[in-house]
């Protein structure tokens, strides 16, 4: 039984911090590529950061130098260390994985968390 559990979302003023994280279970966590995206109202789901397997990270343009993904293999966890948080920054954040790594891009054609809602205000 697959599952992607997400939790550390919650209200955040505007230029605080916030660390997500995604707990895996039911699936070979160290093979797959992970990845966080994120949907506001109104809007289609974007991707934010994403890590392969090995470690090499990818970032939206609209959250380089502010956000840092990470992964720790041996407890099948996901995490995104958020900071200097913007109003636009506010949505629901999904965890995703994907098996056979990060090559094809984002990670959407695999496993989706229920997300978590971040709120900056």
């Amino acid at each position: 039984h697959v599952q992607l559990v997400e939790s550390g979302g919650g209200s955040v003023q505007t230029g605080g911090s916030l660390k997500l994280s995604c707990t895996a279970s039911g699936f070979t966590y160290g093979y797959h590529c992970m990845g966080w995206f994120r949907q506001s109202a109104g809007k289609e789901r974007e991707g934010v950061a994403r890590v392969d397997s090995d470690g090499p990270t990818t970032y939206a343009d609209s959250v380089k130098g502010r956000f840092t993904i990470y992964r720790d293999n041996a407890k099948n966890t996901l995490y995104l260390q958020m900071n200097s948080l913007k109003d636009e920054d506010a949505a629901m954040y999904y965890c995703a994985a994907e098996a056979l790594g990060c090559e094809g891009g984002w990670p959407t054609d695999g496993y989706w968390g229920q997300g978590t809602q971040v709120t900056v205000s």
